[in-house]
């Protein structure tokens, strides 16, 4: 069965012209299974539970060789191997040298432009900065329009899965569209690891976002830092301009309303050096190439299982929330955004939701969740105590 990975690969690989039967032959599947894969209209559920080989595997250490000789010619290899008994084809000789070419000395670095609405680059920075009164350090993501190089930054206190999603998304909403595709780095938030022939192995939950906003993923090569230059430039250009002109922030939230006002003051209006024109200016003929915005914002939140205690509270992050007291005693899911609000869920219906507080401030009680538990108190039944005065006499 093919997996999530398989399924976007094929479709990248379709858009690049590759044949559909040398795909087939890469993943190890019949082109009948590549072509059925391109019908479906989202990505499969499961994952493919064998691992196939390639026809290219029995002649890798030779084709190596001949990389290391100098021999980078496809056709030329092509040849050599099948003198040895090769029966596939080029592209996936190909896409098995491409990834290699790294190795290959040059004298220059080529620019390569993308289209209008094609990539979106994105990156992480982090600093030491004032923040309330105290040196923090503080991590912000960069997702930069590889054409118009229109750039959105967003400032957060980790770098993690969540935040990472929740970037992107900010930057497709200031952009008001998503692009064909996202290059990001190698962070394990959206790359699990490399595999021959060029082929990606993401992030489970990076496909789901990609799937949900629809962009095709892609990845830096590894020990490759060009191939995300404009993105990087960015981030040294936020370094020494947006935080050295604003070196004290009471919080975050004051740090990105900031970050918003310097890029329509700043940034948008700036004439790129290299492209000598206004960024806002090319970015109006690449606005309508961008693909429009789901009508379901993706969920960043995190998600965390939680036991509902006997008094009808659950215990998150050192604090006490309550729950409707029907719960007492079940496993309900928890998620909690990166905005503080905390929402509380039995299966997928909403039962509670409160903001998150810290331990000084108390627990968060919500009128009405406990009315059972208080009716029940209170019918405890009642004795007379005339019968223990009964008892004492009697002794």
């Amino acid at each position: 069965m093919l997996s999530k990975g398989d399924w976007m690969h094929i479709k990248a690989q379709v858009e690049r012209g590759v044949y559909k039967k040398d795909i087939a032959e890469e993943l190890g599947v019949s082109e009948r299974t590549v072509r059925r894969a391109l019908r479906r209209s989202v990505a499969p559920s499961g994952k493919r539970t064998k691992a196939r080989g390639s026809k290219l595997d029995p002649y890798k250490a030779q084709i190596d060789a001949l990389l290391a000789e100098g021999v980078w010619n496809a056709v030329v290899v092509l040849r050599l191997i099948q003198e040895k008994g090769y029966k596939g084809g080029v592209t996936v000789l190909r896409e098995y040298i491409k990834p290699k070419r790294p190795m290959r000395g040059s004298r220059r670095t080529v620019r390569f432009e993308t289209k209008p609405g094609v990539q979106l680059q994105s990156d992480w920075g982090s600093l030491f900065t004032e923040v309330a009164g105290r040196r923090s350090k503080v991590h912000f993501i960069v997702n930069e329009l590889s054409f118009s190089r229109r750039f959105h930054f967003w400032c957060t206190e980790s770098e993690d899965a969540e935040h990472t999603y929740e970037g992107i998304i900010r930057a497709f909403e200031y952009f008001g569209g998503v692009t064909g595709e996202v290059l990001v780095d190698n962070q394990k938030t959206a790359v699990i690891s490399h595999k021959a022939a060029g082929r990606v192995i993401f992030n489970e939950r990076f496909l789901d976002l990609a799937c949900h906003y629809g962009f095709s993923p892609r990845a830096c090569r590894p020990y490759r830092a060009r191939t995300k230059g404009k993105d990087e430039r960015m981030v040294g250009y936020i370094k020494h301009n947006f935080f050295q002109r604003y070196r004290r922030f009471d919080s975050l939230r004051h740090m990105n309303a900031l970050a918003q006002k310097w890029l329509a003051e700043t940034a948008d209006p700036r004439m790129h050096g290299t492209l000598r024109e206004v960024v806002a200016e090319r970015f109006k003929r690449e606005a309508p190439a961008l693909s429009p915005l789901p009508r379901v914002r993706y969920d960043t939140s995190y998600l965390e299982r939680r036991m509902v205690a006997w008094d009808g509270y659950v215990e998150v992050r050192g604090n006490r929330y309550s729950v409707p007291d029907h719960l007492c005693g079940r496993k309900i899911a928890v998620r909690i955004g990166l905005d503080g609000e905390l929402r509380i869920y039995d299966d997928q219906a909403l039962v509670a939701s409160h903001l998150l507080r810290s331990a000084g401030e108390g627990w968060a009680t919500t009128p009405g969740h406990h009315d059972r538990l208080w009716r029940e108190a209170l019918s405890v039944e009642r004795r007379d105590l005339s019968v223990y005065e009964e008892v004492s006499s009697c002794s």
